[in-house]
């Protein structure tokens, strides 16, 4: 079965999210790179600081950066090889909760939620309606659901950001620095529901978790985690 991410010799020093210009992370010509393949189901956390690389990891997933060198597969694709159209197509079987959030903030928490479903799906307006009220109810945001993101507090931010990630039922989350101000009651919640379905059920979703650190209550719970040490996976033991 195919991994549905892998990564091979990914030169992460030598581009920056957004530009490709290059970052000064150390790494050298010949230098392996980072290599990881995250199968079906499990939960990775790849943790580095600000000069390893590690907030590059989603760009390239998603097709919005390529790296110079190696490659990054989603479900056997390379996304960064794909045109417009089929990147957005693509992109529909992926969640992604970049860090802080990325909300529209001239748009409510309810709006912002339904947009993959609106722009991005074969869904009819009631089913529209019906599985934001699922995710609002279930992320236990209905009471703000009308609010716009700068009225709305940090963790009600980070949970419409969820919401909208989860709005396709995507095989694969891609969550950036998602726990960063939360209380640790408030992380375990989030980290439950992005590997749930709606109803509750435990999904059987990939999760992959970006940053420089993660509560250790969450850490625990990770079916492996990855040092991005100089652009470079180093498998920690969990």
């Amino acid at each position: 079965m195919t991994a549905p991410l892998s990564f091979e010799s990914v030169a992460l020093g030598r581009l920056r999210r957004r530009t490709l210009a290059p970052l000064e992370t150390g790494e050298q010509a010949g230098d392996p790179g980072f290599t990881l393949a995250v199968e079906a189901g499990q939960v990775v956390g790849a943790l580095g600081d600000e000069s390893s690389g590690v907030d590059s990891l989603g760009a390239v997933i998603l097709g919005l950066a390529q790296a110079p060198a190696g490659t990054c597969r989603v479900f056997g694709v390379e996304l960064a090889r794909l045109d417009r159209r089929a990147q957005f197509a693509y992109r529909r079987r992926i969640g992604y909760l970049p860090a802080g959030d990325g909300l529209l903030h001239n748009l409510s928490l309810r709006d912002n939620i339904g947009l993959p479903l609106r722009f991005g799906s074969d869904y009819q307006l009631d089913q529209i309606e019906t599985r934001i009220d699922q995710l609002l109810d279930r992320l236990r945001l209905r009471r703000v659901s009308g609010l716009r993101p700068a009225d709305a507090n940090e963790e009600e931010r980070r949970r419409a950001a969820l919401a909208r990630a989860l709005a396709s039922l995507p095989e694969l989350m891609v969550l950036e620095e998602p726990f960063a101000g939360l209380t640790d009651r408030a992380a375990g919640d989030l980290f439950e529901i992005a590997r749930e379905d709606s109803d509750g059920a435990r999904a059987h979703r990939t999760l992959f978790i970006t940053g420089q650190s993660l509560p250790a209550t969450l850490r625990a719970r990770l079916d492996r985690e990855v040092k991005v040490v100089r652009g470079q996976a180093v498998e920690e033991q969990t």
